[in-house]
């Protein structure tokens, strides 16, 4: 039985449609990714999953299932307390609170009572030692990679069995990026399930088992990472390789259209 299972995910943020008919499945312990441009409804498939769209604004119909059991109509608490848990997109970790505060508040309402948040708080810090040596210092004052480890430290706080990564290397550089890519494949070796969405499709196909593309709301590419990230289609939009051959006949046809100009004078 998958993890997760989306069946006909359909959202509207009052009479604008951003998802129609989504359908997916993250398996037990593995990384599924989902590409897709600036407003492709990456971010509102995974409000649909922590039931967070209602704070935006938006309604859905469909079903969102967890290890069979229905998500729809729980409150987004319920949702952490059944092993769903989310890290937005930008961080949004809570700037004036102490780094040690913060990892506090991802474990709030888990189960488990203090030895449980004392087990989770040591991983934490072996995965990000960074935020050992900063704990009491402002998250706010952090680098925009350590607020993303942050930001995914307080979700592992509440020991998830399914974390929703939005768009984990925006606004970082490559180096970063790379590290915090190397960081959720560490996550979910340890057993783990990730829905990753990204726009950072090198990172995501190579993290990855399974893939699918939205494009305006709907699903339009699905499959195996490495046969996607083989695909004509989805290395010319996502990955920025071009077919050279292609290329050369179209910078042909381009130079031969060129008409020779000459000086205006009036």
């Amino acid at each position: 039985m998958a993890t997760l299972e989306i069946r006909a995910l359909s959202v509207a943020y009052g009479p604008v449609r951003s998802l129609r008919d989504v359908s997916l499945d993250v398996p037990d312990g593995a990384i599924t990714a989902v590409l897709g441009g600036n407003g492709a409804g990456k971010t509102t498939l995974l409000r649909a999953v922590s039931r967070t769209l209602g704070f935006h604004r938006g309604t859905g119909t469909g079903t969102v299932r967890f290890d069979g059991q229905p998500l729809d109509g729980l409150r987004p608490d319920r949702v952490v307390a059944a092993g769903v848990v989310q890290v937005p997109e930008g961080r949004q970790v809570f700037a004036r609170m102490t780094v040690a505060d913060n990892l506090r508040a991802g474990a709030l309402g888990a189960p488990g009572g203090r030895r449980a948040a004392a087990d989770a708080l040591a991983r934490v810090h072996e995965l990000f030692p960074v935020l050992a040596r900063r704990a009491h210092q402002s998250a706010g004052l952090l680098s925009g990679g350590e607020q993303q480890m942050l930001a995914m430290g307080r979700a592992l706080m509440a020991r998830p069995r399914l974390l929703l990564l939005d768009e984990p290397s925006l606004g970082l550089a490559p180096l970063m990026a790379q590290r915090i890519a190397e960081t959720v494949r560490e996550i979910n070796a340890s057993g783990t399930s990730v829905l990753l969405v990204e726009q950072n499709a090198s990172i995501a196909l190579r993290l990855a088992s399974t893939a699918y593309v939205l494009e305006v709301g709907e699903v339009t590419l699905e499959g195996p990472a490495a046969e996607l990230a083989a695909s004509d289609e989805v290395r010319r939009r996502y990955l920025g390789v071009v077919d050279e051959t292609a290329a050369e006949d179209a910078d042909r046809a381009a130079t031969a259209s060129v008409r020779t100009l000459s000086r205006w004078s009036a």
